[in-house]
């Protein structure tokens, strides 16, 4: 039976969550602030555990710091959803934790009935994922003041692209990218080490809610060469720039008198996971030859992406896969490799390089 120790610093969140997960079979444990976790995180030995952003004491990102230090275990991040929540999880998402879910507001009744499948899901991933690296909250605090160089990044290119890129010809193609769980993380490595003067743009699912994907595209965009932005409205598509999906909606490819675009588009019911990759891949191979196209597809749970972009490379495209080795969860990876449907798999440190390569210059 999986393990979950369910940190919270309120007892009403304790409660609902510790119901969840039990009546879904897990055995559950409690701690009401970061000092008793930490504590009971030796004691339990729990398989995941769920941890609160703010407490007293010590709060969750410190708490989760520790436990990164003295016994790594999957946590998934319980926030708020606000912009101060978004960046504090973006935070614990590049200190080590796997995945977040939205603490309960409202009328409670209302709020449960919607945590409950989400909630049990992501800890039943979570379960099965793979901890690695994590920066400790120190290395983060001062490369931010920039004291040191984050030691798990390469020294980035100058951020040519920001300077001005041109507008009068389409960009010979597009690059698409899906992520899910562990992706925040993985994006930024990714685009660390892709240089300014990339020839295409590039756009991203990441499945999040709509208050984080702005807080993403904005910490991206301070770490990478290239310009990257959020898609809040018709956007045309240029070279030397990096679209994000607004969260909780979907992002399509579309063609204007201008050129390419990339509009936001309401979630359809007919995919599970949103933004979708899915939909945001097959749009884009309505309106671009897919010899012209090259899709990534990166560590989360469930396939989204892998059905589309298998057709694509079928269809003629290029397709990257994450390694097992390096996925937090190699599920969207892994059904695109089942599938057939991966020209490359590789490791998250090299999947830069390789899309490098894969465009012509």
């Amino acid at each position: 039976m999986t393990k979950v120790l369910i940190v919270d610093d309120s007892a009403l969140i304790r409660r609902v969550l510790s119901e969840i997960l039990s009546e879904a079979g897990f055995e559950v444990a409690i701690a009401r602030d970061g000092v008793e976790a930490l504590a009971k995180v030796d004691s339990f030995l729990p398989d995941v555990v769920t941890l609160d952003v703010q407490m007293p004491n010590m709060s969750g990102l410190e708490c989760l710091d520790r436990i990164m230090l003295q016994r790594p275990c999957p946590v998934v991040m319980v926030s708020s959803l606000t912009a101060d929540g978004a960046e504090e999880t973006l935070t614990a998402l590049e200190l080590g934790a796997v995945d977040f879910v939205p603490k309960p507001d409202g009328v409670m009744s209302l709020a449960v009935d919607e945590l409950a499948p989400v909630l049990v899901e992501k800890v039943r991933g979570a379960a099965t994922a793979r901890v690695g690296r994590a920066h400790r909250l120190v290395e983060r605090l001062r490369a931010r003041r920039g004291e040191i160089k984050s030691p798990a990044r390469s020294p980035r290119p100058a951020r040519i692209a920001k300077a001005g890129v041109e507008t009068g010809d389409e960009p010979e193609g597009l690059v698409v990218v899906g992520a899910s769980t562990g992706g925040p993380a993985a994006l930024e490595t990714l685009f660390c080490d892709v240089p300014g003067d990339f020839p295409w743009p590039v756009l991203v699912a990441q499945h999040m809610p709509a208050t984080f994907t702005g807080s993403l595209a904005s910490r991206l965009n301070g770490l990478c060469a290239l310009t990257v932005s959020e898609v809040t409205g018709p956007t045309r598509l240029e070279a030397g720039f990096i679209y994000i999906a607004r969260g909780g909606a979907d992002m399509v490819v579309s063609r204007r008198v201008s050129g390419l675009v990339a509009l936001p588009a309401p979630a359809d019911d007919r995919y599970r996971w949103h933004p979708s990759v899915d939909r945001l891949v097959a749009s884009a191979m309505a309106q671009v030859p897919p010899e012209q196209l090259i899709g990534v597809l990166m560590t989360g749970m469930g396939d989204d992406g892998a059905r589309e972009m298998a057709a694509l490379r079928k269809a003629g495209g290029l397709t990257i896969a994450e390694s097992e080795e390096t996925a937090v969860v190699w599920g969207m990876p892994g059904s695109l490799v089942r599938a057939g449907g991966a020209d490359a798999v590789e490791p998250l440190e090299a999947i830069a390089g390789r899309l490098v390569a894969m465009v012509p210059r």
